[in-house]
């Protein structure tokens, strides 16, 4: 069976952006290509065991085993030297991908405390970035047993060539953007 926000995009996303930006190829619709979940751990320099922990975690919340990203280069005033262990990392794609988008937008974003909505800054490419301050937000992690409270970056890679239909996309999927208010924020700072 496929995934429910695979399905939901096939039926009714593809239309829609179809008909909004009067796309006459089927394959330039914009799409979902891969999500890219990561986790730099800084405390790593002084921990090692927080790396670990850190793929662990991020293994249970994406299924699928991360990789360990190591520096680059040496910087001194990090105590870090090349190729120490810095983060890990997990690029979804297919039917992973959609169910953990679909896990993420249904179920993760709106147990966040405060949750207003996520800012719309795409990269300029139609590729989106959201940052989560921990992973305890996600439903596999059990409090009981968290180490380290690690935050992570997920990146949303779509085929869309511009943010406009970058950010059509991920809103008819789901991605609860941060509703603009009526009037422009510059007038409000005039007046206040």
């Amino acid at each position: 069976m496929a995934p429910r926000l695979k399905e939901k995009y096939a039926s009714e996303v593809k239309a829609k952006l179809k008909s909004r930006f009067n796309i006459t190829n089927d394959m330039a619709i914009p799409r979902l290509v891969k999500v890219v979940v990561n986790m730099g751990v800084g405390k790593a320099v002084e921990n090692k065991a927080r790396v670990e922990a850190a793929a662990k975690d991020l293994g249970m919340i994406t299924g699928q085993q991360p990789t360990i990203r190591k520096s680059r280069e040496a910087i001194s005033a990090f105590k870090l030297r090349e190729g120490m262990p810095i983060g890990c990392a997990v690029t979804l794609r297919g039917d992973r991908m959609w169910e953990f988008s679909d896990r993420l937008i249904s179920i993760v974003l709106p147990r966040i405390r405060d949750f207003r909505g996520v800012k719309d800054r795409l990269d300029g490419r139609g590729n989106f970035t959201l940052g989560l301050a921990e992973q305890t937000v996600f439903p596999e992690i059990e409090l009981d047993k968290v180490e380290f409270v690690q935050g992570m970056d997920i990146t949303f890679v779509t085929t869309a060539g511009a943010d406009e239909q970058g950010y059509a996309l991920l809103k008819e999927l789901g991605m609860p953007f941060v509703q603009k208010e009526a009037g422009d924020k510059k007038a409000k700072k005039k007046v206040g």
